[in-house]
């Protein structure tokens, strides 16, 4: 799946205002990066892909907070109507240490906030994200998420901590993230003094500021470039558009139901799955259509033999237009030819009509025409008629109410 990453800078964003982004295909490798205004962004391939942001070290601070177990309740965030309650929790729980008024603040819980243990909040202004938002909306390429750059290391991570440099506009920058969350320093000897870094532990750099960084430490640093630090940032499971400046439930439904199957459509890990499941699909409509077709097979050959039967034993039959209901027909006229009794006589009516019908029942008169019979006397409850039709149904005869009488007829006429 295609994800572009954006980085917003640090001043309020207007309509002319560019950002630093990387394009990635497989989420892992960057595809493509430069620096753009959001309308002139590059185009995603692909019919699905996504647009995440990634807000700076510098715009976030982070602070633990002891909320009730009710509101850390996952659905809490995807309830509409709830995220006010949850927020003015926040705003009262923070107020002492924000330095400015809670209202001009964003507030966002950790993705996996800890029943057990106060969870990560992270802080930022309402006005600079929500401009950007709206930027993005009017440009039609909305983000799908908003990440932090750096975020706090959770407790039962196992990897070891790193320390990062970056080049910032104005000066380079320490960055640590660890279990007590994301601190900056200004680069210099002050800052590694304080910091007193251990030999064992990792110091990503960017290159233009790598050679700084070795001259304070005195020991060599692993290169990261911006780009790839955004990458990073994009794979984690943060997301801070959340209460005010979430999207509706729904839609947000949806973008997780999307990323999700596009990753299983797209990921390179999920490539052996994909084959599989084609094959296992294809094998699957193959035998449906051999069945299907030793089906339609089985019922020609079947309707073949009833029209040679039909034609064998009844050589005046020319056209064979409806085999069984021709043979009835038939059979009914040979009967009758010969003077033998049939079904649509009226002695086999009364013989089936008297066995089924309700021993104190009896009949007071008796219309016949060729092929049914319309008998009165019959007084019969309504599980009585129904046990009557039934039964008459198993001898080939209908029976139905007809004004004060009963019709009694053959099913299949001629």
């Amino acid at each position: 799946m295609a994800t572009l990453i954006v980085s917003l800078p640090l001043i309020m964003p207007g309509p002319g205002t560019e950002f630093d982004y990387v394009l990635t295909i497989d989420g892992l490798n960057t595809t493509r990066h430069g620096r753009a205004t959001a309308s002139l962004l590059p185009p995603l391939p692909g019919a699905v892909n996504e647009i995440v942001a990634v807000v700076p070290a510098r715009a976030l601070s982070w602070h633990r907070v002891d909320l009730p177990k009710t509101l850390l309740d996952k659905g809490w965030l995807s309830r509409s109507g709830q995220s006010a309650q949850l927020r003015a929790a926040l705003e009262g729980l923070l107020e002492e240490q924000l330095l400015d008024e809670p209202a001009s603040l964003h507030f966002a819980l950790a993705p996996e906030a800890p029943g057990d243990r106060a969870p990560w909040v992270a802080v930022c202004d309402r006005v600079w994200l929500s401009t950007f938002l709206q930027i993005f909306e009017q440009a039609r390429r909305p983000f799908s998420r908003i990440v932090p750059e750096f975020a706090p290391t959770a407790l039962d991570d196992d990897a070891p901590p790193a320390l990062h440099v970056t080049a910032g506009l104005e000066s380079a920058q320490l960055i640590l993230a660890d279990t007590h969350g994301v601190t900056t320093f200004p680069l210099g000897s002050a800052a590694a003094t304080l910091l007193a870094w251990p030999e064992s532990a990792a110091i990503l750099a960017e290159p233009s500021v790598a050679n700084q960084a070795e001259q304070l430490f005195k020991r060599p640093v692993t290169l990261q470039s911006a780009p790839q630090r955004w990458l990073q940032a994009a794979r984690s499971a943060w997301n801070l558009a959340q209460l005010d400046l979430a999207s509706s439930s729904r839609t947000r439904t949806l973008k997780n139901l999307t990323r999700h199957w596009n990753s299983l459509r797209h990921a390179p890990q999920w490539r052996a799955a994909r084959w599989m499941a084609g094959m296992l699909l294809a094998t699957q409509l193959i035998g449906l259509s051999a069945l299907a077709w030793q089906e339609r097979a089985a019922l020609a050959y079947k309707q073949a033999a009833l029209r040679e039967t039909l034609l064998h034993t009844f050589p005046d039959v020319k056209v064979v237009l409806d085999a069984p209901l021709q043979m009835e027909r038939e059979v009914i006229a040979l009967q009758q030819a010969t003077g033998a009794v049939s079904p649509r006589d009226l002695e086999p009516m009364l013989i089936a009509l008297s066995t089924a019908a309700p021993a104190n029942q009896a009949l007071s008169e008796i219309e016949f025409t060729s092929g049914e019979a319309r008998v009165k006397g019959l007084q019969l409850q309504a599980d009585e008629a129904t046990k009557l039709e039934t039964q008459l149904q198993t001898k080939g005869y209908a029976i139905r109410s007809d004004g004060d009488g009963w019709l009694i007829r053959m099913e299949i006429a001629p």
